[in-house]
């Protein structure tokens, strides 16, 4: 039986529940899951923001999870490159982005691949915009 590799990838900024719901449920649908860690940089680029916690301190957070097998440092939004280099099976997307132009156009290229594109469910109650507008509130950044 061939092991079903996973992907996914984020800022994973400020590290939250969230996250850890979305990497445990991905888990649940693969057997190898990879996690694409966007670099400081390219999070500039698409969020036009800084990071709070740097790309390698939350890549290190990210191998410390059992769910999480792998954990590799992107630099580009390009999910058809990620498959090209990894070649997983699904890859896994909060619910939130179901209807989103982009990631409608994200699984039709993934499936023209042979990957399946997983819609996961986003956890409502927490985020790290969230999060971030506590603490601006609170010590401004």
């Amino acid at each position: 039986m061939n092991k079903i590799i996973g992907y996914t990838q984020g800022t994973f900024d400020l590290f939250h529940i969230g996250h850890l719901n979305l990497l445990e449920k991905a888990k649940i649908h693969c057997d190898y899951l990879i996690v694409g860690v966007n670099s400081d940089e390219l999070v500039k680029e698409y969020k036009n923001k800084d990071v709070i916690v740097t790309v390698d301190e939350r890549a290190k957070i990210l191998r410390a999870l059992r769910c999480v097998d792998e954990v590799i440092i992107t630099s580009s939004l390009d999910k058809v490159k990620y498959h090209q280099l990894l070649n997983f099976d699904k890859i896994f997307i909060g619910d939130d982005w179901v209807n989103d132009e982009r990631w409608v156009q994200t699984k039709e290229e993934m499936a023209n691949l042979g990957a399946e594109l997983v819609f996961l469910p986003y956890t409502q109650t927490t985020s790290s915009t969230i999060l971030r507008k506590k603490i601006s509130d609170i010590m401004p950044f």
